[in-house]
């Protein structure tokens, strides 16, 4: 039991801190020694004069360098480590005597998740009375606050950190979708509001660095982590992560830290915990996936927080690296915030990576490589003690520490620490946390989260009037824990999908409800490799689910994951729905009503039978506190769902690496006939791609206009076109650009995303869309690893998703130091093994122009990237008239061409359409098994 002790003022003297709980909260909070509080500034070392430091008129850069030069090497390492907060590693709430013997009596810099609520993964949030109400955990972190600056020598504030990525981690506080379900918004300016939203409630909260956003590309579906990510796009990573940091670092209210650098989210097969190592990738993915949104967003926003993550790439751990620390992060990308290490980052370099023989020598590779503060559930003082012992024993240089120490300080200047460091309007703090401002935003991203995957014979949306029975059941219907997961608000009230259509079919329908199965079996996750029988108890339960729904009008069957199967170490070794899902769901379909299936799950599912067999999905992804109310909304119409997916929906795990954007060619693979007279050996295609996502409305997509045309690499170009929404209802419509370097030096992705906005459109209303580029969008590394634009034509590709282009144009780059010359074009799409001067005249509409050659001579077509031959139409001609014989082949790739067609010339000098079975192809041949055969026109029938 922590003792209780009064809070003393002692004039002249000392004072003894609160620990005391029944202490009534002001509405402005006073700290106790006056004496030190100035007018316009604060006596941080209580030596009556106006140091440099204490000046808010003074130089940034005066004011660090004026401060390390006071500080002695314990102050100095006590800068350099984090202290967790309550039941964590700090065993005290409030501040005590025994901390001026502990190790913090020198300071802190910082103290994370302190009094934010989270005990453990697994236990309920703490009942701790600072954690709530708002006001009352601004005093507490007030409190702790004010032993730093009063009760040591220098007296620098301490940096209180948190987790924020779906709002900040507090008892309570405005719950927005997890950040994968944020992504699928692609709504900038509601992602800045977002994070403008989180940066203050942090602050007011007391909270002064937010770890967030994750910058992390998602690759692996498998992967636990993928419900923290953007999406799998490293442009739209950049350009979300650009606007959450705009909107949590404005007016420096928070420091954002991003997560995690660098290379983290590819794990060879998404293993997590000890084996998150090596991720199995080429250095120029690594660059242009993931290095890129770090290198955008901290140039481009300002990043003031790093946190380094804790795998190695190419077998050099990340956390010892000077080469990622400090070469590329510091001097190419600019970052002047500090880098604080993910948990255990540093001991994994002796335990796990084996790089460093013990704990000392993991600091000293630490901080060399460009660590500021070390950051995980252990004491400081196992970082802080053999930092100092290395600084005495010459192994490590104080200068060091000291650039270490400066780029810790610069950030608690920046972020006002030592002009403003109490939060001193508590009672602001209890109307700003959750005010209906914030949630009616939270509601908003909720809404535009959801995607719809599926609505065969618009089933939806459901109309209230015409509906009297509605069966729910699943076990995500009535779940609130997915709003309720570590890294956001642990403790607001969550509306849930079932209490979302109760309350929209009060006074109207009868909600029937079941769960009808739990989120897992028994023997999950083994019963994904075996089919265990279901238990008595198992099959009764879907029993009443299939008795709801046939006394139904329409069943909802709310099916997914949950802390028990995605998040942090929780990676899958299967896609498919967990447990008895999908007998729950099958039964429920067999009754023949109309069935919608709603998705609450952190990763994208191979859903199959559902596509198949289901008239209506809707994705809701981890949807926020507001998610039973959004997702009932769209479920009756109340809001047209419009987001599109930013991730790919595998078949099977068996597809992956499957993911966007990927290179020409690699999504595919072998022929496309199943069956037993087939040549198909696996499945090909995503279930759903990168930028799907239908409407309650159509939308026509036209005149595309680019200008100008020809631009030079550092010049801009712009384009437009113009959407219509041509359905009934009003909608949202997100409208995607891609770009492909045509002909490059190096392979470049099939498709890129270079722009995107998302519109809403009144039913007839028609707006332009404009999209600007430049060389950001249009560059690509070369074999030399430089970032360059290289002269050429650029495929200009405008659409409502990555596989369902409307539009499309060419924009050329042109060389400006090249002689005035006409630009080489791309080979032709035809090419001849004889006379390859007249191969073009099979494809000039001209009868009487002919590519002549004899017995074995062939022309060969290059066909688009995963085209469907099965048909050619040919015009031979022959001087004698004599029948001819030839073959039609195929290549599916690697040089190897394979006969589909084999026939005889009988009627020359017209079009003859041939068809054979058809597959994928990347080339098609013709080839001619007699002399003197002429080929006057061809049309190639691929789709």
């Amino acid at each position: 039991m922590k003792k209780l002790i009064a809070m003393t003022l002692l004039l002249g003297g000392s004072t003894l801190l609160c620990a005391q709980k029944n202490v009534k909260i002001p509405a402005v909070y006073k700290p106790v020694k006056s004496e030190m509080y100035q007018k316009g500034w604060i006596d941080f070392n209580k030596n009556g004069v106006k140091d440099v430091y204490e000046d808010p008129n003074a130089s940034l850069d005066a004011r660090i360098e004026d401060l390390l030069s006071q500080m002695t090497l314990e102050e100095k390492t006590c800068q350099m480590v984090t202290l967790y907060g309550y039941k964590r590693v700090l065993k005290d709430d409030l501040p005590t005597p025994e901390w001026k013997q502990m190790l913090w009596k020198d300071g802190i810099g910082a103290i994370d998740e302190h009094l934010n609520g989270f005990q453990q993964w697994g236990l309920p949030p703490s009942d701790n009375p600072y954690v709530w109400p708002a006001s009352r955990h601004a005093w507490a972190l007030n409190e702790v606050q004010r032993f730093f600056i009063e009760e040591t020598r220098l007296g620098i504030p301490v940096d209180f950190t948190n987790e924020g990525i779906r709002g900040i981690e507090s008892y309570r506080a405005t719950n927005f979708p997890t950040q994968l379900g944020l992504g699928h918004t692609w709504n900038r300016e509601l992602i800045r509001q977002v994070g403008l939203i989180t940066g203050r409630e942090a602050r007011i909260l007391g909270y002064t660095n937010v770890y967030a956003p994750i910058l992390d590309v998602g690759r692996d579906q498998r992967w636990g982590r993928y419900e923290e990510v953007y999406g799998e796009s490293p442009y739209l990573v950049a350009e979300l992560g650009i606007e959450m940091v705009r909107g949590m670092q404005h007016n420096h209210q928070v420091a954002a830290t991003g997560k995690h650098f660098v290379a983290y989210s590819n794990n060879k097969g998404a293993r997590e915990g000890m084996a998150r190592v090596d991720p199995q990738m080429s250095p120029r993915e690594v660059e242009m996936i993931h290095v890129y949104p770090f290198k955008r967003v901290i140039k481009e926003a300002g990043l003031l927080g790093v946190m380094s993550s804790y795998n190695d790439y190419d077998g050099v751990p990340i956390q010892g690296s000077y080469y990622w620390l400090t070469t590329r992060l510091r001097g190419e990308m600019g970052f002047r915030g500090y880098v604080v290490s993910d948990s255990d980052a540093v001991e994994y370099l002796y335990t796990k990576h084996s790089t460093a023989k013990d704990m000392k020598e993991a600091v000293r590779q630490s901080v060399e490589a460009g660590l500021n503060v070390r950051c995980t559930f252990r004491s400081p003082d196992s970082y802080v003690l053999p930092l100092r012992e290395l600084v005495k024993e010459g192994g490590l240089s104080e200068e060091v520490i000291n650039d270490r120490v400066r780029d810790i300080l610069r950030v608690k200047f920046l972020i006002g620490l030592f002009d403003a460091p109490y939060q001193t309007d508590l009672a602001g703090a209890d109307r700003e946390v959750e005010k209906a401002e914030n949630e009616s935003l939270a509601l908003q991203a909720s809404r535009e989260s959801l995607v719809l995957l599926k609505n065969e014979n618009n089933v939806l949306p459901l109309d209230i009037n015409n509906v009297k029975k509605i069966a729910v059941c699943g076990p995500n219907a009535d779940e609130e824990g997915y709003a309720l997961t570590h890294y956001g608000p642990l403790a607001v009230e969550v509306t849930t999908v079932l209490e979302g259509i109760r309350q929209k079919s009060e006074g109207k329908a009868e909600v029937l409800y079941t769960k009808g199965c739990d989120l897992v079996d028994a023997n999950w996750p083994e019963s994904e490799l075996i089919d265990y029988p279901m238990t008595d108890n198992e099959q009764a339960e879907i029993d009443k689910a299939v008795e709801n729904a046939r006394q139904a009008d329409v069943a909802v069957v709310v099916l997914g994951g949950g802390q028990r199967t995605c998040g942090e170490n929780k990676s899958r070794s299967s896609l498919d729905l967990p447990g008895r899902q999908l007998k729950l769901l099958q039964a429920v379909q067999a009754t023949g009503k109309p069935v919608v299936l709603v998705l609450i799950n952190g990763r994208p599912l191979s859903i199959n039978w559902a596509d198949k067999f289901v008239p209506a999905i809707l994705e809701a992804w981890y949807p926020g506190s507001k998610g039973g109310t959004a997702v009932a909304d769209v479920l009756f119409g109340d809001y047209n769902p419009g987001g599109k997916l930013t991730v790919t929906f595998p078949k099977s795990v068996g597809q992956i690496p499957f993911n966007f954007p990927c290179k020409p060619s690699s999504q595919i693979d072998g022929g496309k006939n199943p069956g037993l007279d087939g040549n198909m050996s696996r499945v090909n295609g995503a279930l759903y791609s990168f930028g799907y996502g239908l409407s309650y409305t159509t939308f026509e997509y036209s005149d595309i206009e680019i200008s100008p045309k020809v631009i030079t690499p550092n010049q801009k170009a712009t384009v437009r076109c113009k959407v219509t929404n041509t359905g009934k209802r009003a909608g949202d419509e997100v409208v995607q650009l891609y770009i492909r370097d045509i002909l490059s030096s190096v392979t470049t992705y099939e498709k890129n995303l270079a722009g995107f906005e998302r519109i809403h459109l009144q039913p007839g209303e028609a707006k332009e869309v404009v999209f600007a580029l430049d060389r950001k969008q249009l560059e690509l590394l070369d074999k030399h690893m430089e970032w360059v634009v290289e002269p050429g034509d650029f495929s200009i590709m405008v659409g409502a998703s990555s596989e369902d282009i409307r539009l499309s144009g060419t924009l050329t780059v042109e060389d400006p130091n090249a002689p005035m010359q006409t630009q080489a074009k791309p080979d032709a799409p035809v090419t001849a093994s004889t006379n390859p001067e007249s191969v073009m005249n099979v494809l000039d509409k001209k009868m009487n122009t002919v590519w002549e050659g004899n017995k074995g001579d062939y022309i060969t077509f290059a066909l688009e990237n995963g085209s469907k031959v099965d048909g050619v139409s040919i015009a031979f001609s022959r001087g004698n008239g004599l029948p001819a014989e030839f073959e039609i082949q195929l290549s599916s790739g690697g040089g190897q061409f394979l006969t589909v067609y084999s026939g005889t010339v009988s009627e020359y000098g017209k079009l003859i359409s041939y068809t054979f079975k058809g597959t994928i192809a990347s080339d098609l041949r013709i080839v001619l098994n007699d002399d003197r055969v002429g080929v006057a026109e061809i049309v190639c029938e691929a789709r």
